[in-house]
C-alpha cells in the first residue's frame, strides 16, 4: 500500500488522503485494486505480482492512447513492486448500465447505444491499432495459436467437466477438439485479440466507453472478441439484440478493412463455442476445483446460451464428442441444480423523506431494512448543492469525501450482504431496504443508488430502485406546478 501512496504523491505533488479497496471488480482476477484520492484528484492503483503481465498493460495502455483509443492514462508505475496508477474511470461498468436499463429481456434504448457504442471502438483495437503493436509483450503467448486454443479447451475439460461430474469420452473428445482447433485457425487470424472484451471491462464515462484489461492481448481472429462481448454470460443479451449488434459490428468492420461476411461468419459461431467453454473452464476453476462457490451461479447462463446455439447455429464442421458432452452437461441434475439455486432474490431499494410516511411493503414481509441517514452531513443545507439530488456527481462528490458517510454506507452494505446470502440460501424472494433522510432528496438517494450500484452484478440478484421523493417532484414539473 505505501507504494500505491508513493507513487500517488510523486504524480499529484500531495499526499493520498484516502485509500479504498476496490471489491469485486475483477471477479477471477488476484489483483488488488485502490482508489487513491487527495485533495481534487483521485486515482486507481493497482497491486500484482505478474511483472510480465504488468509490462503488457502498461504497454498496450500506451500505445492505444497514441492511437486516440479510451483507454485510462498511466500515471506512475514501480514494476519492481508489481504497482502502477492510473485514470480513475470512474464506477459505472457497462454491466452495470445494462442492469440498470432493462428489464428481462427488455433493454432500453441508452443501453443499446452504449453497446453499439463499445461495438463501433472495437475494430480500432482490432485494426487501427493492432497494426503496430509490439506484440513481443503479450503475456503468456503472442497469438491465439494452437497452444493457446488448447489450453482452453483442456481447462474446459478437466476444470469443468470432470469436476461436474459429466461423462466423456477422452480419446474422442480429444479428436474433437483437434478438429475445432483447426477449424479455427482456419480464419484469418493476424488482428490485435483483446480476449477478455467483456461488459464488465468497459467501463461508462459521460455516456462514452473506456476499456481495460486487455493484458491477455495476443494476435488473433476478428470473431473471438465480438463473440466474447455479445455472448457474455452474465449480461445475457437477447438473441435478436446479439444480431443486430453483430450486423452494426461487420457494417463498422468494413470502414477499415475489405472482407466477405460470408468467410466472417463460416467460423463465427465456432469462436462463440470455444469463448463459451472457456468461461465454462473458469467458472469450474474457481467453483469447483478452489471453492468459489458464487461462480458456479453464472454456470446457467452459459448454459442457456450453449442451448440457444445448439437449436439456431450448424457448424460447418463434426463434432460428435463435443455435442455429446454438452448435452450431457444440459441434462446433468448437478448443473441443473445450480440453475434452481440462481433464480433471483428481488431487493427492492428505496430512498424517502421522513416527513412522510416510509415506503409500503407491497410483498407483506414486513418492510426490511430500514436505515436512517439524518446523522449524516447534508448537502441540502448548503446553496450550491440546494436544487440538486443524490444522483448528480457533486452531490456524490461530496458525500462520498466524508468518513462518516463512507462508514454509514459500508455498514449498511455489510448487513444487506448477509440477508442477501441468507436469503438466497433459504430460496426467499423478496428483500426491501429502505434509507431516510429529512428531505428524501440527498443523502437517501445517494445512499439507494450505491446500494444498489454494489449489488447489481450479483448472481441470481434482482435490484429495483425507487426514490419516492424524487417521484413526487418530478410529477409536481410536469404538471407544471
Amino acid at each position: 500500500m505505501d507504494v500505491l501512496r508513493g507513487l500517488f504523491e510523486q504524480h499529484y505533488r500531495l499526499p493520498a488522503e484516502d485509500v479504498q479497496p476496490l471489491q469485486g471488480q475483477l471477479g477471477g482476477s488476484a489483483r488488488a485494486i485502490f482508489r487513491l484520492t487527495g485533495g481534487k484528484f483521485s486515482a486507481i492503483g493497482i497491486l500484482y505480482p505478474v511483472r510480465e503481465e504488468n509490462v503488457a498493460f502498461l504497454e498496450f495502455s500506451r500505445h492505444f492512447r497514441r492511437h486516440g483509443l479510451p483507454v485510462p492514462e498511466i500515471y506512475a508505475e514501480d514494476l519492481s513492486q508489481g504497482a502502477y496508477l492510473e485514470e480513475d474511470l470512474g464506477e459505472t461498468t457497462l454491466f452495470e448500465f445494462l442492469g440498470r436499463n432493462r428489464c428481462g429481456e427488455a433493454i432500453a434504448p441508452q443501453a443499446i447505444e452504449a453497446y453499439r457504442k463499445v461495438v463501433a471502438a472495437l475494430p480500432r483495437f482490432q485494426i487501427e491499432a493492432g497494426g503496430d503493436l509490439n506484440y513481443k509483450v503479450c503475456y503468456p503467448r503472442a497469438s491465439f495459436d494452437r497452444q493457446s486454443i488448447a489450453w482452453d479447451l483442456n481447462y474446459f475439460k478437466y476444470y469443468f467437466l470432470r469436476l461436474a461430474g459429466v461423462p466423456f469420452n477422452e480419446q474422442a473428445l480429444e479428436d474433437d477438439f483437434s478438429r475445432l482447433t483447426k477449424f479455427l485457425l482456419g480464419a484469418s487470424h493476424d488482428y490485435f485479440l483483446y480476449r477478455d472484451f467483456q461488459s464488465r471491462n468497459v467501463m461508462l464515462r459521460g455516456g462514452e466507453p473506456f476499456f481495460l484489461d486487455y493484458q491477455g492481448g495476443r494476435k488473433g481472429a476478428l470473431q473471438y472478441d465480438i463473440a466474447s462481448l455479445l455472448y457474455d454470460g452474465k449480461a445475457d443479451l437477447p438473441p435478436q439484440l446479439r444480431q443486430e449488434l453483430l450486423d452494426y459490428y461487420l457494417d463498422c468492420l468494413g470502414g477499415f478493412i475489405d472482407f466477405r461476411r460470408e468467410a466472417f461468419m463460416e467460423h463465427y459461431y465456432a469462436y462463440v463455442y470455444v469463448r463459451i467453454l472457456q468461461a465454462l473452464g473458469a467458472y469450474g476453476f474457481r467453483g469447483f476445483y478452489e471453492r468459489k462457490i458464487h461462480f458456479l451461479e453464472s454456470v446457467p447462463y452459459a448454459l442457456k446460451n450453449l442451448r440457444w446455439l445448439a437449436q439456431a447455429v450448424k457448424l460447418p464442421i463434426a463434432l460428435p464428442a463435443l455435442m455429446d458432452a454438452l448435452q450431457g452437461i444440459a441434462e446433468s441434475e448437478k448443473l441443473q441444480g445450480l440453475a434452481a439455486s440462481a433464480k433471483s432474490l428481488k431487493v427492492r431499494i428505496f430512498s424517502f423523506s421522513f416527513h412522510h410516511e416510509k415506503p409500503a411493503d407491497e410483498a407483506g414481509n414486513g418492510g426490511g431494512f430500514v436505515f436512517d441517514a439524518r446523522s449524516l452531513p447534508n448537502p441540502g443545507r448548503e446553496e450550491q448543492f440546494r436544487a440538486m439530488t443524490g444522483k448528480d456527481a457533486a452531490v456524490i462528490d461530496y458525500l462520498s469525501r466524508h468518513a462518516s458517510v463512507r462508514d454509514f454506507l459500508s455498514s449498511a452494505q455489510s448487513l444487506v450482504d448477509a440477508s442477501v446470502s441468507g436469503y438466497r440460501r433459504r430460496g426467499f424472494k423478496d428483500l426491501m431496504v429502505s434509507f431516510g433522510c429529512t428531505g428524501g432528496q440527498h443523502r437517501s438517494v445517494y445512499l439507494a443508488e450505491q446500494l444498489a450500484k454494489h449489488l447489481r452484478g450479483t448472481n441470481g440478484v434482482e435490484v429495483a430502485v425507487q426514490h419516492i421523493e424524487l417521484e413526487k417532484m418530478s410529477k409536481l414539473e410536469n404538471s407544471g406546478q
